[in-house]
């Protein structure tokens, strides 16, 4: 009896340190999958991995022969590298959402292609780097047309059309007169501060970008909480309608400083009563071209009209879609007007007068918001890769000289305090009239927005796109070579500052 007993206790005593065993092996399974530890450790493991080979292979001539490694680089390769980037987005929106919810998605995007960009000149063969080097080498104007018309279209879109009405001068004021004066100090700040000999309309340029404001996030999160809706049509309608005037004088100034290349056909010596003429074309011929986009959509919609019909659910959003980007490259490309408030105005006049007419309204948002997502996720990380290859060196010299130094950062933050005291300034100097005309404010909701003028997409794809067109026209053998590093690098510091104003 006294032996089954002690027969027994032993196999209970093993039975319970295999089932501790066991229970372990649960407990640390059950951590990994529910924390994603794996994923973290592995995307941790490729960026060592990846940042390792940079600095190995740095050592030993990182800018020998780039222009020839470029040439043998396919052209299919290109494919790869917005794939890449969509299935890192999917991995960082993960972590974000689950983790760290605070932090926004596009600046991290931003900061993953960073990451690349400064692996881009000393990883060689590998097939992610030669893919963004093709990318690197995109032309500013496919820039503006790739990723433009898809980010805008369903802001304009969602924007509340009673309430806009109601507040349109309100808005009015904040996205041209505000917009005009908050660009001329900005240049001001980039002529007469910063020590690189920026001209007058580089510094305009400089300025349009950056007045090109995108609180659209910040509205987003107010809907959540509950905010009023006065503040939300306050921070959503300046978006929207600041990125169309920006835009406008961007194209000015921007053909001005391209004009100082001294390249025959390129840019334009634009005077004050021809640029009056100029803006007044790109504002209003892009309204009419908007609006005929906008009513021959509603048009087609009506005759679409067969509810119960996949087939026509499709065709509907496909025709939005279609639209808008002919809207855009009809105005930027063939009438020489604004792109985006060709786009803005078909967008708003679907939203007033097609909305009832599509058949699946959630189908047609959706797609909106997948294509938003996917354009953002790649226009913030290769904003990231093309600065992350200007503060590692500049690829444009055979010495790899650093484009963005200690100085900088500083005048970087002095910019910075500067934008934000511009900002503030112009918000409470035109309080007085706001506060009075459309649907009012007041001074708690005039603070919020004065905190809400964050750089977003438009700033990055126009900084992207003047940085691009420089780099192709210096490169192109039209200019001496102390002209062409010249103008290259009053650019890539220009898309630095830029960069810097994101993050």
């Amino acid at each position: 009896m006294d032996l089954s007993r002690g027969c027994k206790a032993t196999s209970d005593h093993g039975m319970t340190k295999a089932q501790r065993q066991k229970n372990a092996d649960k407990k640390l399974r059950g951590f990994v999958t529910g924390t994603n530890v794996d994923l973290f450790v592995i995307a941790c493991a490729l960026a060592w991995y990846h940042v390792g080979q940079a600095h190995a292979q740095s050592e030993d001539g990182t800018s020998q022969e780039d222009s020839e490694l470029e040439a043998e680089i396919e052209s299919s390769s290109a494919v790869l590298f917005p794939w890449f980037i969509e299935i890192i987005g999917v991995i960082v929106y993960y972590f974000l959402s689950r983790y760290v919810p605070a932090l926004p998605y596009t600046a991290c995007m931003f900061l993953v292609g960073l990451l690349i960009g400064y692996s881009v000149q000393r990883v060689k063969g590998n097939a992610v780097t030669e893919s963004t080097t093709l990318w690197l080498g995109i032309e500013g104007e496919v820039i503006l047309l790739v990723f433009l018309p898809g980010l805008v279209y369903l802001d304009s879109y969602n924007i509340d059309v009673h309430m806009f009405h109601q507040a349109f001068w309100q808005v009015f004021i904040f996205a041209f007169p505000m917009v005009l004066a908050g660009m001329a100090l900005t240049a001001l700040v980039a002529y007469y501060i910063f020590p690189y000999g920026w001209s007058f309309d580089l510094s305009m340029t400089f300025g349009s970008i950056l007045s090109a404001t995108d609180p659209v996030a910040v509205a987003v999160l107010l809907s959540e909480l509950g905010a009023p809706s006065r503040l939300q049509m306050h921070i959503s309608g300046e978006s929207l309608m600041n990125d169309g005037s920006a835009i406008v004088f961007y194209n000015i100034f921007s053909a001005r400083f391209l004009y100082e290349l001294g390249i025959s056909g390129v840019g334009e010596d634009i005077g004050w009563e021809k640029g009056f003429a100029m803006f007044f074309r790109l504002a209003f011929g892009a309204v009419a071209i908007g609006l005929a986009f906008g009513m021959g959509v509603v048009f087609v919609l009506y005759h679409l009209n067969r509810s119960l019909s996949g087939d026509d659910n499709v065709v509907q959003v496909v025709l939005t879609v279609s639209a808008a980007y002919l809207a855009f490259f009809t105005s930027e490309i063939l009438s020489g007007c604004s792109g985006v408030i060709a786009v803005l105005t078909c967008g708003v006049t679907i939203k007033s007068f097609g909305e009832t007419l599509i058949n699946d309204l959630k189908l047609a948002v959706n797609f909106w918001e997948i294509t938003e997502h996917l354009l953002n996720s790649l226009l913030f990380a290769l904003a990231g890769v093309v600065w992350g290859d200007i503060l590692s060196n500049n690829r444009y010299t055979d010495t790899f000289e650093r484009a963005f130094e200690g100085k900088d950062w500083g005048y970087m933050f002095v910019l910075y305090l500067f934008l934000m005291v511009i900002r503030f300034a112009l918000i409470f100097l035109l309080y007085p009239i706001t506060k009075r005309i459309g649907i009012g404010t007041n001074v708690r909701e005039s603070l919020f927005s004065s905190w809400a003028g964050l750089r977003g997409a438009v700033g990055i794809a126009l900084a992207l796109s003047i940085n691009s067109e420089v780099v192709h026209l210096s490169s192109s053998g039209a200019v001496d070579e102390s002209t062409r590093l010249q103008y290259l690098d009053y650019t890539e510091k220009l898309f630095g500052f830029v960069g810097g104003m994101l993050v």
